[in-house]
């Protein structure tokens, strides 16, 4: 059970169903987090994962207005910009969280809720346009 593969459902869905990103995120985290309402209901990876889509930054998936996180959004396209300045390099959610936070001159005590993870696993699937 894991954002991440709600993500990668999420596309799935989208492209199978053509329902709204926030719908697909729904069922998707239905199918990853069955007997878990809080996890469902979670906000930063839900956030950031609409971040994305809303600026039209996932294949297959149209720009629009899916989120009103701005602090997510900037997170996610921060995280972008990094992964291809380190394109082919491994690196960890954490080490990419500490690299958005201090580009961004945030707060570095944050810890990230599975943001980073979700950026990655749309980023190593390819899912990400550059």
């Amino acid at each position: 059970m894991s954002y991440n593969l709600s993500a990668l459902d999420v596309v799935k869905l989208f492209n199978v169903n053509k329902i709204s990103p926030q719908h697909a995120w729904e069922r998707a985290v239905k199918i990853q987090f069955p007997d878990s309402r809080s996890s469902r209901e979670k906000g930063c990876p839900k956030n950031i994962f609409l971040a994305i889509c809303e600026e039209g930054k996932i294949k297959n998936i149209p720009p629009g207005k899916y989120t009103i996180s701005k602090l997510n959004k900037q997170y996610a396209l921060k995280a972008i910009e990094i992964l291809g300045i380190y394109h082919g390099k491994e690196i960890t959610p954490s080490d990419l969280w500490h690299k958005v936070l201090e580009a961004l001159n945030a707060n570095n005590n944050k810890s990230h809720n599975s943001q980073m993870k979700i950026v990655l696993a749309l980023w190593n699937t390819s899912l990400i346009k550059p």
